[in-house]
This record gives structure tokens, sequence and C-alpha cells, in this order.
């Protein structure tokens, strides 16, 4: 959440700082890198806008700031003559993407135009150029040092030069698999719940209550229920496939659809526009709840197939093909997987509370006892054990454990090296003027005053 906040602020605080910047400074070319120029206000604008979050700079930002913008620009110059280029569909998805994203912190799309003091479209093409020039720079990055690869060898040497009071520690981390299943939902609790969806399409379709209204006060999809169940325009691959073949069949902005059923729970969904292969649409989203009869009935059930396995009737792998509906794990034994890392290895802090709680003093082998727990790609309650695969506990590193984690440091070492030497020759090689009264500086890269 810290993080998803101070994105916002650094974003958000854009705009005014650069309105700020051009109204109080007598603009001016501080540096000239290649052909391109660095502006005065362009510098305040980013200082501004690093002193209004808080963001430490090393050093003096007028020293800081323009060095970084020129390095920017050496990129973007190879770039060019590479013939780099990017996925101008990705890059319009992101800036739609994160427009939503405004929209939903600050309330609306006037409210967007308001902050930012200029119409969205003037906006989106900010944010066009920002993206682009951010994609050309990362696949320029990736294109420079895609050649450097590690042998056993190289990785044996970097660790012996280690100093032994340098080694690093490697938290404590664990391998699981999983089974885990929904328990049904009693007809009674799915009747219940479509007919209060049926009840707010009554109340729309007659005029006695807006939409949006019903959505805040009773949508339990919480983040759009603030907007009164806006979503924001997006592709159909960005909804689940139950909701985006109704919502994108929908032409009335003034009618409701019928009631989806997706794995979130039960949508009904209001059009408000089209524009070309996306949609911008509301719903209320109901979810049934589970009974805690039916719970009980689950976690007996579970109990009964760990009862099994632990007598070696079946195996866990056959447990999870059998019983699991887990979809991320299913077709992998059960093996859950680090979003965080992608690999299948969980620090603690990284795993779900509470599976971290009943793992931690597990052994390896070990089979837990059925669990209740939310799932965080569903938000739904799901019942589960866990098998714990394989556990290290904290400790040094050492080839032998952790020869993945000392590659990926040997290897991020290699291609920093790479791209400073690159810098280096690019300041060479590259016309490069500075403004005197911008040169007392201690520059990371020295090599721009010439």
């Amino acid at each position: 959440m810290k993080k998803t906040i101070f994105a916002l602020f650094l974003l958000l605080s854009i705009a005014p700082f650069k309105m700020l910047a051009q109204k109080n400074i007598i603009d001016e070319v501080v540096w000239v890198v290649g052909d391109e120029s660095i502006l005065k206000s362009e510098v305040e604008e980013q200082r501004l806008r690093a002193e209004y979050e808080k963001t430490p700079l090393e050093g003096d930002p007028y020293c800081v700031i323009p060095e970084q913008m020129a390095i920017q620009k050496l990129f973007l110059h190879q770039a060019a003559i590479d013939s780099i280029t990017v996925n101008e569909s990705s890059v319009n998805n992101q800036v739609e993407s994160q427009l939503n994203y405004y929209v939903s912190q600050i309330g609306s799309k006037e409210k967007v135009e308001e902050y930012f003091r200029k119409p969205t479209s003037e906006l989106r093409e900010d944010l066009r150029d920002m993206i682009r020039n951010q994609q050309l720079i990362q696949q320029m990055r990736s294109k420079l040092v895609e050649k450097i690869k590690s042998t056993p060898a190289d990785i044996r040497r970097f660790f012996n030069k280690i100093p032994a009071d340098s080694i690093p520690t490697v938290p404590a981390q664990v391998e699981l698999q999983i089974v885990s299943f929904e328990p049904p939902v009693p007809i009674e609790e799915s009747t219940r719940i479509k007919d209060r969806l049926r009840d707010f399409t009554e109340r729309v379709t007659s005029g006695t209550t807006d939409f949006s209204v019903l959505a805040r006060i009773y949508s339990e999809d919480t983040e759009s229920a603030k907007r009164g169940g806006e979503l924001g325009f997006m592709g159909r691959g960005q909804l689940v496939p139950e909701f985006a073949t109704v919502a994108f069949n929908l032409l009335d902005p003034k009618k409701v659809s019928r009631i989806v059923q997706s794995e979130f729970g039960y949508h009904i969904i209001q059009l408000i526009e089209k524009r070309g292969d996306k949609i911008n649409c509301r719903h209320i989203l109901l979810k049934p709840r589970v009974s805690i009869e039916e719970k009980t009935k689950a976690i007996h059930n579970l109990d009964s197939i760990s009862g099994l396995i632990r007598d070696g009737k079946i195996t866990f792998e056959q447990a999870v093909m059998a019983y699991s509906q887990d979809k991320n794990t299913a077709l992998n034994a059960g093996l859950m997987l680090n979003d965080k890392t992608g690999t299948s290895k969980f620090e603690y802090q990284d795993l779900n509370p509470e599976i971290a709680k009943i793992v931690y003093d597990k052994k390896v082998g070990e089979i837990s006892a059925p669990f209740s727990m939310i799932s965080p790609t569903t938000n739904k309650e799901v019942v589960a054990v866990v098998k714990i695969k394989s556990k290290v506990e904290n400790h040094k590193a050492n080839l032998t454990d952790d020869y993945q984690m000392l590659r990926a440091m040997y290897e991020d070492k290699e291609r920093q090296e790479f791209i400073t030497n690159w810098i280096v020759k690019k300041q060479k090689e590259t016309y490069i003027s500075i403004d005197p009264a911008w040169v007392n500086c201690k520059f990371q890269y020295p090599g721009w005053i010439k």
C-alpha cells in the first residue's frame, strides 16, 4: 500500500510542478547532449517533485538531476541508431491504465483534468511520451547486456573473492505444495444474492435509484464502489471472460445487464462508454457466503484426503490432480510460485499469513492439518492443506544451497559494470556542452566535462 501511495503522489505531482517551473523561471538551456538540450525548467521541475516527495538525492540536485537526464538521452539516442521500437499497443494500454488509475484516486475524469490543469487528450500525450521513452530505455539496456552469461566456474570465482565478513545472509525459505478448494455455496445463498441483484436492477430501470448510488452502498468490489462501480476503460483481455462477454455486448447505457457469475461472485453491469476495442462500465458485485456447515464439511473431507496421503494410499501430487481447485498450482503438482521472485521459494514474509503460521514449525515432507484462508486471487474463502517440499533455515550464502542467488548477483554485477563502461565510452563519442554555471559538480561519471 505504501508503494502504491508513493507512486500516486510521484505521478500526480509532475504537472503542477511543471507549471510552477514554467511560471517562475526564465528558461534557458543548461546542458546539450548530442543534438538534445536539457532546460533549466526541466531540471527545476524534477527538483521540486523530488523535494515534494522527500525523495533523497545523493548530492546537489542541480548536479544529480541533469546527469540522470543526460544518461537517459544517451540511451534514447542509441535506441534511435539501433532502430529500437516499442509496441505502441502496449504503450497505449499502459497510458489508459495510468489514466484509469488517476480517475480511481482523484474521483472523476473532470477532477483529473482540473488537477492537472489540462484536458485528458493532452495528458494522454504526455503520458504516452513518458511511457514510450521508458520502454525504449529499458529495451536498449536489455539489448546492451543480453549476451552477458555466466558459467559455474565464473560463479565459483565470484563467490571465492567475497570476503568472509561480506558473504550475504540468506533468510529462511520454504517451498510448498498445496491442495485447496472452495466449499460449495448453498443454493439458498445463491438465490438470495440473485434476488437482491434483481431488486437493484428493478430500482435502476424504474428510475428510483441511480446505478452508481447502489454500487457505492452495496458493491463488494470495494475499489470500484468508491467510484460508483466504474471500472475505467479496459480491453476484453483485462476482464474475466464471463464478465467481458456480457459487458462488450451491452449497447444501451440506460439498461442493466443480466446477472453474471464469475470466479469473484455475481455481477450486474451498466455500460458507460465504448471507445474502439475498450469499454468503460459500472458494476455491482455481491459475493455469496459459505455456511459454517459447508466449511466444516469441506475441512472434514480434506482431512480424510490428508489421511490417505499420510497412509501412502495416494501421493500428494495425485491429490492435487484429483481434488485441487487452485488453478495457479493444479497443473504444477501443487507447487506454489512466488509472484515476487518468479521462483518456488518463499521467505515467510512473502506467504499468506495463514499459510506462514501453519508451516513455520513444520518439517520437510510434513503435511499440515486442513485450514481455511482467503484466496489472494479470488478473495474467496477456501480450505487447504500444504506440504513442505523443502526448507532452508537462515544461513550464510553457500554455493550448494544458493547457487541461483549467487549467479543472479554475479550477472547483475557484470551488467552494471558493462553499462558503466558503455556510458563512459558514449561520453567520449558524444558532443556534450554544459553551461559554465553548472559544471562545478561531483558527477557520478566525470567524463561530461571535456
